[in-house]
Formats: C-alpha cells, sequence, structure tokens
C-alpha cells in the first residue's frame, strides 16, 4: 500500500494539541515525524491526565494525538542540542511548532533566521492570537480563543448568556487547518523548489469557524442563530433522548404534529409561520413532548423521519463511539502505546483510496527514539552517550515516571 506522504520528513516542536494534531495527520499520511521533547516532562500533555497518571499510565490524551512519531528528547537551551536541532532541520521537508513569537525569536528560529539557511523547508507555525498585533504575546487556549471570538457567546438556548464547549474545537480546526497549508507548500514547492512560511492562529480559526455568521454580521448587522431562528426541539422519549429540527423546513411544527397524529397546532396564530414557530417553540413543545414520551427512540425517530424531519438520538461520547456507523466506517483503531497494552483512538478520519492514512508507530516513551535518531544523523555511540552526560539531550534508561502537573500556558515559553 502506498503512504501519500512517504519520504517527508517533519520535524514537530509542538505541545498539547493544535500543532501534536498536524504532526500526528502528516504522520497518518505517511511521512516520517520526530517530535523533539524537552526533558524531563516532555510534552506537557503526557502529564495532563489525572487518571492515569494516579495509575502510572502514558496519558490518554497524550496517547490520542502522538501516534505515528518518533520522540527526541533535546535541550534546545543547550547549544550542543541546538546543533542536532539543526542538523535534522538540514534534512526536513517540515518544521512544525506551536512556540510563542518570543520564544522563537530568543531560540534563533524564526522564519527570518531559518529560510536561507533551508530554502526548501516549509516553516508551519501554530499560535494562539497571530505573530504580531497586540495579542501575539498571549498564551493561547481554545476555550480562551472561544471566548474572544465569539462563539462562547453563540448559544441557542435562551437561559443562557454564553456556553464554553468543553471539546477543543478551535484547537482541533487549526490544527487541521495547518495541515491544509503544509499539504498546499509542499505541493507548490514542486514548482517552485522554495518552501515557505504557513502559520494558523486560534483565534482567526475560531472566526472562520463562523463565517457565515460573520457575513451575516458584516452585511447586514444582524446575527444569525442556526439553533434560535429556526423551530426544534429536544424530546424525551420512553428510553432515551431525541433531537429534532426544524432547518429547511416550512411549516416544521405541522410536520411534526403529522408525525405524532396530534391536531396541527401551525393552524395557531402564534405558530402559523417559521419565524413565530422559532419564537414559540416552547408553546409548542409543551403540547409535543409529553406525546412523544410515550413512544420509544426507535419509534419517535421512524415517525419524524417519514415526514421528511431532522432528526437524531441524543447520545453519550459512549454510546456514540459504539453506533453501527461508526463500526461501519471504521473510525477506531488500534495503536500501540510504549511499554503498555494497547490503545483504542480515533483514526484519521478522511479517506484516500489508495494511500490511506494508518498506524505504523506506537505512540512512544518520552526520548525513546533519541539514540536511533542520532545514530541516522551519523552520531557514534560514544558520542551520543556524550551527549546525554552533558544534558543536551535525554536517553530513557527506563520508562519515566508521570505526575500530573498544572498546565500554566498552553504554549511553551
Amino acid at each position: 500500500m502506498s503512504r501519500a506522504l512517504a519520504g517527508i520528513r517533519v520535524i514537530e516542536l509542538c505541545e498539547v494539541m493544535q500543532g501534536p494534531l498536524a504532526g500526528q495527520t502528516l504522520g497518518d499520511l505517511g511521512a516520517d515525524v520526530v517530535k523533539i521533547e524537552r526533558g524531563p516532562r516532555g510534552d506537557m500533555m503526557r502529564a495532563l491526565d489525572r487518571h492515569a497518571a494516579d495509575r502510572g499510565l502514558t496519558s490518554a490524551y497524550f496517547v490520542a494525538l502522538n501516534r505515528n512519531k518518533r520522540s527526541v528528547s533535546l535541550d534546545l537551551k543547550a547549544a550542543a542540542g541546538m546543533k542536532i536541532l539543526h542538523r535534522l532541520l538540514a534534512r526536513a521537508d517540515v518544521l512544525v511548532h506551536n512556540y510563542r513569537p518570543a520564544a522563537v525569536r530568543r531560540l534563533g528560529l524564526s522564519y527570518a533566521n531559518l529560510a536561507d539557511r533551508y530554502p526548501r523547508l516549509v516553516y508551519a507555525s501554530a499560535s494562539g492570537f497571530g505573530d504580531h498585533g497586540p495579542l501575539a504575546h498571549k498564551p493561547g487556549q481554545d476555550m480562551l480563543a472561544q471566548t474572544v471570538s465569539g462563539l462562547a457567546r453563540a448559544v441557542g438556548d435562551a437561559r443562557l448568556d454564553s456556553y464554553l464547549n468543553p471539546t477543543a474545537q478551535v484547537d482541533y480546526a487549526s490544527g487541521a487547518g495547518l495541515v491544509q497549508g503544509i499539504l498546499a507548500a509542499l505541493f507548490e514547492r514542486e514548482r517552485s523548489g522554495r518552501g515557505q512560511q504557513v502559520s494558523v492562529n486560534l483565534l482567526d480559526t475560531a472566526l472562520a469557524m463562523q463565517m457565515m455568521e460573520a457575513a451575516a454580521q458584516t452585511r447586514h448587522g444582524t446575527e444569525l442563530n442556526w439553533v434560535s431562528q429556526w423551530y426544534g426541539g429536544t424530546f424525551e422519549t420512553a428510553d432515551g433522548v431525541v433531537t429534532v429540527l426544524g432547518l429547511f423546513r416550512d411549516n416544521a411544527v405541522g410536520l411534526l404534529c403529522t408525525a405524532l397524529e396530534v391536531d396541527d397546532l401551525s393552524a395557531r396564530p402564534d405558530l402559523a409561520t417559521p419565524e413565530l414557530q422559532a419564537r414559540n417553540r416552547e408553546v409548542a413543545n409543551a403540547v409535543l413532548a409529553p406525546v412523544v414520551a410515550r413512544l420509544s427512540t426507535e419509534e419517535a425517530l421512524a415517525r419524524f423521519e417519514s415526514v421528511d424531519l431532522l432528526c437524531a438520538p441524543q447520545l453519550s461520547l459512549a454510546d456514540a463511539l459504539r453506533q453501527p456507523q461508526v463500526v461501519a466506517n471504521d473510525l477506531l483503531v488500534e495503536v500501540g502505546v510504549a511499554g503498555e497494552k494497547p490503545a483504542r483512538v480515533v483514526g484519521y478520519p478522511i479517506r484516500l483510496s489508495r494511500s490511506p492514512g494508518e498506524v505504523r508507530r506506537e505512540v512512544p516513551a518520552l526520548g525513546q527514539d533519541t539514540r536511533d535518531v542520532l545514530t541516522e544523523l551519523g552520531l557514534g555511540a560514544g558520542e551520543i552517550d556524550a551527549l546525554d552526560a552533558e544534558g543536551a539531550i535525554r536517553l530513557p534508561a527506563t520508562k519515566p515516571p508521570v505526575t500530573a502537573h498544572h498546565c500554566v500556558s498552553g504554549y511553551p515559553e
């Protein structure tokens, strides 16, 4: 089986989610990804999973984001460590980092520092707010991006003024966007022979996720809210919960009444139009909810689908991972974890017919590939041991202990 990015070498200087997701995706597609980690803790995501730390296990969060990589423990503040990094960059196609601009400048790793020295290098940076501007110095974090972008205020429940989604949706979107930019730069390099800088940040990504809402605001000064501005309902059934949406339907309440075999509520003046149905949904749902409650989830969904209403069961994550469609999609994959039993994780969700993403490497222990990678650079065993003795690298004798610690910043200083 061919690998889409076979032969592409990636150096990852990333922690947490945004950058590591990009590195993992490139690895899934066949790239050789070398993850540079600082000793003695490495990527802070290794220690944020308290449940795993209490049991001496590898963080589930780290496992989710770091398959198909080799881990090298390197001290970039040591001259010898930085020298090794430059030897790696001389052979690399892509550098991915999520260091803050000030840290990049201190280390001499800005695009301006590297562009002439490594003209074919695709330099990919991920940040919270961008490379310049009044917020560039601030650490980024997904929920902060939700807060300052308006996402947290984009709620459809009138009882809530704001809502922070606990799932790192902006991190995921920006990491996926970074991969898109890297692939475009690699494609362009085939024509020009030169690399270029690719950058993404959480703030821009969070706003881009609201592109339709932004257009409504800039063109008309109006707000678009797909939940509150169209009729919909969440109903308890005899054995679960279902969501019904009135999007793209001229008379959703009328269709719902037909499905449930009750008098047509849309004949009422206060429910006669889509706008009124959205505004007075609680009036309609107070009548409809007891009827739905007598049905099983399967029966309710069958009735709603019979009149072409958008509907689905509300599932917990545990149930969602077990549902037959997820099994049919082969979304969950098994990945090895250094020194532990394999884990089942979400795989690469994009399908390529001839060169699909695949699991080739286990999730590494901190620095487990340091000796192998340095040997590939031409260093002898004695040189490697000397670098370990002086602290420029860190060779793992055994699996390092995992201890929980507080994450102060989402991005390295």
